[in-house]
């Protein structure tokens, strides 16, 4: 017999659409003010929720910042691997994985260097930080795939090298000087870097 998923109770749709709501009004508020300017009871307002009730689902605006970025920075992820497996050049597979995740934390710049931020210095024990950590670990499995791929490194050394790639990416990003950079020329700055690394 086929296993079919039970439909959700009432009371797990009601948290699914309470979460949708914070997730929706911090993601408005967010990208209209950026997440500096923006009170967690101004979200509680818009997602029409008490401030108590929006701390069950993230405990600090960094946490909230978390969760509307992580889906982003997993789709920009899933674009780019989908790209990369139709390029043979190692150092240009790789690029195309940088530059949708550039892209996706540039859409607003201080909000992208917060989520960076808050994924380097935020509580690991946090399910939106958790998660944010485990898309990185996703970014850097996809890198050494490409390195083994092409043959760039034995298995142990491709794991080594993603994981330095994805620092040049990560560090770059979130440098205050180059905070002003426009996208083209922060990833023409990142490939240059990653270049030394990936030889052609």
């Amino acid at each position: 017999m086929p296993v079919t998923s039970q439909p959700l109770g009432r009371r797990e749709r009601n948290k699914q659409e309470k979460l949708d709501r914070i997730t929706a009004a911090a993601t408005e508020l967010f990208a209209k003010y950026g997440v500096e300017d923006v009170t967690t009871q101004q979200i509680a307002d818009r997602a029409d929720i008490g401030t108590g009730t929006l701390f069950l689902y993230a405990k600090t605006k960094g946490e909230l910042l978390l969760l509307v970025q992580n889906t982003n920075y997993a789709e920009a992820l899933e674009r780019g691997r989908a790209h990369a497996e139709t390029i043979m050049d190692a150092l240009d597979a790789v690029m195309s994985i940088v530059r949708p995740i550039v892209e996706c934390n540039r859409t607003q710049i201080d909000n992208g260097r917060f989520y960076l931020r808050e994924m380097v210095f935020g509580d690991p024990t946090e399910p939106h930080h958790h998660a944010a950590l485990s898309i990185v670990g996703q970014t850097e499995e996809a890198i050494a795939a490409i390195l083994d791929r092409e043959q760039h490194a034995g298995m142990g050394d491709a794991a080594t090298t993603a994981r330095i790639v994805s620092a040049i990416m990560f560090v770059s990003m979130a440098a205050s000087l180059n905070a002003g950079l426009d996208i083209e020329s922060l990833v023409q700055d990142i490939r240059t870097q990653i270049s030394l690394l990936i030889p052609r």
